[in-house]
Parts: structure tokens; sequence; C-alpha cells
């Protein structure tokens, strides 16, 4: 039988990439990359399902009263632990270690009391109260915090972002006007306008935190001296501050040092982030 010719096809009639004819019937595929995609998917599912089939498989052919405890089935759980993929490991975590570091003198720690009130009351245990809580407002702030002692070796060519210098006045009563915090910066250091930056956003930022005053007539030579300045690297701006006065500022000072160091440490911050500040905040 002599068979007639097939008649010819039309573009609309072409079969598409995505379809096979078979026994005349159009039959859908999905497209190669899908093929590919399912494969990598069983196959880590795969991975993942061997990965605990070992390590359960291991746990039972163990089991047994004599043995679950010794080391031999200890060795064994921990060479199926190693078999398992590296997609079920916890990542190793990263220590940061380029975090700016900012050192804080707890005054007189390590060498003597400070002022001493008629109830016991040290100027040093209370600087070391305030110096610890900035220590720990900083560390959350993502800055290393060197605690340091009055006359601490670490002094010596001490290097940092900033370092401050904490210490209160006397415990006697002076005069009604004997109230308030005190502020003096570095002098002769590499970089002036840093270290008066860091003074006038200190006496800025504590003010407003504390409501206290900026007592800047009473500023003595044991602070615009103080021995520290001399001994750390000139590139480190610092300030000393005496946070208030231990006989009418009192109150303040034992009740909120919470306070008292939000002062400081927002006095710090001020300095770091770069944030504007009065011109008329002056450090003495």
């Amino acid at each position: 039988m002599t068979e007639s010719p097939l008649p010819p096809v039309s573009p609309e009639q072409k079969p598409s990439p995505t379809e096979h004819r078979h026994a005349g019937q159009a039959v859908e595929t999905q497209p190669v990359g899908v093929h590919r995609s399912s494969r990598f998917f069983l196959f880590s599912a795969l991975q993942t399902i061997i990965g605990f089939s070992v390590i359960a498989a291991t746990l039972f052919t163990l089991f047994n009263p004599r043995n679950f405890f010794n080391g031999e089935m200890l060795n064994s759980i921990l060479l199926a632990l190693q078999s398992t993929p590296e997609s079920l490991q916890a990542p190793t975590p990263v220590k940061d270690t380029n975090k700016p570091r900012i050192g804080i003198v707890a005054g007189h720690s390590g060498h003597d009391s400070g002022a001493v009130c008629k109830d016991g009351l040290t100027e040093a245990s209370l600087n070391m109260t305030i110096a610890t809580l900035v220590r720990q407002d900083l560390l959350k702030d993502g800055f290393q915090v060197d605690l340091l002692q009055e006359f601490d070796p670490l002094l010596e060519n001490y290097q940092a972002l900033a370092l401050i210098s904490i210490h209160n006045d006397s415990c006697d009563y002076i005069d009604d006007e004997a109230t308030g915090y005190k502020v003096s910066a570095a002098q002769g250091t590499k970089y002036p306008e840093k270290t008066h930056r860091l003074g006038a956003c200190l006496i800025d930022r504590y003010a407003a935190a504390t409501g206290l005053k900026f007592d800047a007539n009473r500023i003595t030579n044991d602070m615009s001296q103080y021995h520290a300045f001399t001994e750390i690297n000139p590139t480190t701006p610092a300030v000393i501050i005496e946070t208030g006065y231990m006989n009418l500022d009192r109150q303040m000072l034992t009740d909120h040092p919470d306070i008292i160091a939000s002062g400081i440490t927002n006095g710090i911050l001020c300095y770091t982030n770069n944030e504007i500040i009065p011109t008329k905040a002056a450090p003495q």
C-alpha cells in the first residue's frame, strides 16, 4: 500500500520545547534547570538522613547494660558525630578585637582612701562605684574598657581613644557654693583640639544628666597638673572630673551613682560620636 504523504505542519502545530510527541499525545516535561534543582535537593536531603542514620545505628548497636557508658561507646559516638554533614555543625564564633579602647581611672584606688567622711565613707570607694558603672555602660556600647588604678603601671605610655579619671571633692563643709562638678583637660597633648572637645563634651553632657552646676572657679592645680597627664601617650586625649562635693552633693553621689555614671558615659559618647556641643562648654 502506498502511504500518502503527511500534511505539512504549520508553525502553530509544531511542538513546543517543553513538549514531546508520544503516541500522538503531548506530554509535558519540566525545564532542565528544574531537574537539576530537584536532584540537588534530593541529594542534600539524603546526606542529612544518612548522617542521622549513622548516629542512630551506632547507638542501637552499642546499647546494652554493660557498655552503655564505657569509653568505647563514647568514642564511637564521637566518630559518628564527626561524620555528620558540615551543614549540621554550628559555626565557630569570631571574636571582635577591633573595638576602640577607653581608659577609666578610679581615683585613689590601689593607693589611698582619698577624702574620708566622718561616717567612714571614702572617696576611693565612691570613685570605684562610679567608675565600675561607667565601664559597664561603655562595654554595652561596644568599647574595650580598662578600669585602672590611680598609679596603675598601665598608665605609662597608655594609648586609647580617651582616658577619664574619676574623683570627688571634700566631705568637709566649705561654703554654700561648694557644690557641683569640675573638669580639667590635659595640657601639652599632641592633639589639643581632641582633648578640648572631650572636656567640652563631658562638661555639657554631665550637667544635662545630673543637674549639677559646673564649678569652674574652684579647679585646683592637682587637677590641671594631674600626674597621669604626663604619663600617658601624648596622642591620648585625657580629662579628670570631680563628680561632686561629698558634703553638699552627697545624696546625689551616694543614692544615684547610676545617674552620675550616665553623665560621664554620655560625655564620652558625645566625643566618640562627634556629636554637637554648645560652644560655651569648655574645660579649664
